[in-house]
């Protein structure tokens, strides 16, 4: 028994109809520990973020949004990023 898989003009119209709306992408900021081995420069300073054995140091990292695409990262120390007036929202954990 065969199956008509073809679809109307007005399924295909219900369909764009009914079709949820596209994400919008925001960037955002979260607060990370800063990994052995990490090379990241600070966006605002350009100084290296770095690792310290016996310290827990934390970098801001963000995600960056343009026209609703991904455009990059970008890191801070988390002093930095209060001097520039938390471009991306406050940080979440």
């Amino acid at each position: 028994m065969a199956t008509d898989t073809t679809t109307s003009a007005s399924d295909s119209t219900m369909a764009a109809k009914t079709a949820t709306p596209r994400k919008r992408w925001k960037s955002r900021a979260v607060t990370r520990t800063v990994d052995a081995g990490n090379s990241a420069y600070c966006a605002v300073c350009d100084e290296l973020i770095k690792f310290r054995a016996r310290i827990r140091a934390e970098q801001i990292i963000c995600n960056v949004y343009v026209k609703n695409r991904w455009d990059r990262v970008e890191h801070y120390h988390p002093d930095c990023y209060e001097q520039a007036d938390s471009p991306y929202g406050e940080p979440n954990g």
